[in-house]
This record gives structure tokens, sequence and C-alpha cells, in this order.
């Protein structure tokens, strides 16, 4: 049996009737003109403006392509076509020069700074440097969202344990730094100190175990970088003597 003419719901007789199957087909005719607009309606369908961007900074330089495809192992045959293709904008911290002034008023490259620095003196200058560049009404949540990483990211991980007076902007963040830069100088100097001491120990002890039991094993090195001074002079007390390496560390 041939398709039949369909007449719409309500429709008089002798008018004409729907060039379509089945309302069914309707349906289908209906989805596919919806899944295949026409060229304006796609035009203005399309995404906004895409910049991919890999923030990197660890201390090796970047040295992988910025280029997806060349990233991504050849697929056999016709599915090479469906590798993806784009590039990246690389934003390498390690690749700022040091010795560049901030006079560029790169936001980026103030980040960088602050990421890298290790004294509060470097903090200060750059903090200076966005007083003088986000001066402006519209940059107010710039300068905020700088005022917070300082406060509650940057300042908790190179002071850990001082407490860090809560501040309102820039300025005032400014003056806490120069108010507190001796009393966090000189905690970072014992500090450092206290993690060079550390070392030392750590690789003698190292040197003390493998000239007595061979390679170390990996839980062992993993249980020495991860051991507090106190713990390094007991296992080397017990490394002087012990028959096998789990002694040391009083078991495995």
């Amino acid at each position: 049996m041939g398709p039949q003419a369909w007449q719409p719901p309500g429709a008089k007789e002798g008018e004409p009737a729907a060039s379509i199957a089945s309302p069914q087909a309707a349906a289908g005719t209906a989805a596919a003109e919806t899944l295949a607009p026409s060229p304006a309606a796609a035009q203005r369908l399309r995404l906004p403006p895409v910049l991919p961007i890999v923030l990197y900074n660890g201390r090796p330089r970047w040295s992988a392509a910025t280029e997806m495809a060349d990233l991504i192992e050849p697929p056999p045959g016709r599915l090479a076509r469906f590798t993806p293709r784009m590039t990246y904008l690389l934003l390498d911290e390690g690749a700022i020069d040091e010795t560049a002034p901030l006079a560029l008023k790169n936001l980026a490259a103030a980040l960088f700074h602050l990421d890298k620095s290790r004294t509060p003196d470097t903090m200060q200058a750059v903090v200076g440097g966005l007083m003088e560049w986000l001066t402006q009404p519209e940059q107010d949540s710039l300068r905020r969202a700088f005022t917070v990483y300082i406060l509650r990211v940057l300042l908790p991980s190179r002071a850990p344990g001082v407490a860090v007076p809560q501040v309102a902007n820039l300025l005032e963040l400014r003056t806490m730094l120069a108010e507190t830069v001796l009393d966090w100088k000189k905690q970072w100097l014992e500090e450092g100190e206290a993690k060079g001491e550390a070392k030392g120990k750590r690789d003698t002890l190292t040197r003390l175990l493998t000239r007595r039991f061979g390679p170390l094993p990996e839980w062992a090195a993993h249980r020495l970088s991860a051991a507090t001074g106190e713990q390094l002079d007991t296992w080397f007390d017990r490394g002087v003597d012990a028959t096998n390496l789990p002694e040391v560390f009083g078991g495995h």
C-alpha cells in the first residue's frame, strides 16, 4: 500500500493535501529543518572566540609543541582526519627575564614575578607597580583580585605559621609588607638554614645506607625525602649497626 496524502486536523474538504506521507513524516521534516538551520541561523549559533592558553610554572623550560595535533600519536587510516588541530598560547613563567623592568604594564608578568618572589622586597616592588597601573575605576576587580591572591595564597605559602594582617587594598598591602619585611626576612633565613641542615643529614644518611645495603628501593627514598631532622638523626644511629634496611626504619 503506497503512501497516502494526509489532511491536517480541521482541514476542509477540497483543500490541497499535504505533500507528505504521514504525520510522522511531518515531524521528521520539522526535526531535519531544526538540525540543519539556514546559513543565517548557523551564523548566529556560532560560539564566541576561543583563546586556548597554557599557563606553565614548572622548573624545566616548556619544550612540547604548541600545536595539539603534534602532541597526539597519528591515528591509522581515515581516522587521521578526526585528529583535533588547535594551537594554544603558551605562557611560560620561567622564560620571563627577571632583570626586565615592570614598566611594560604586563599584568601576566607581574603575576609571574609574584609567584616567583622569595622576599618581601620583590613583592613590594610588584605591588608598587600594580598601584601605578591599576588606577581606573573599572580596574577595581583586578586590584581586589591581586590583593586577595597575595594575602590568601602567596603570603601563607611564603611565611607559613606567620599571622598575616588583613588589609583591604593594595596601598594597605604595600604598607603592611614594608612594616613586616624584617620579621619575614629573619624567618625565611631561619627556614632556609633548617632546610639546608636537613638536606645535609639526608644526603649523609643516603650515602651511609647505600654503602651498607646497596641502591635504596623507592619506599626508602620516599621515607628519607619526607623525614624531619629528628627522624634522620634516629635513622642514622640505627643505620650504623642495623643488619638490614627495614631495621633502620623500624619496619616497612
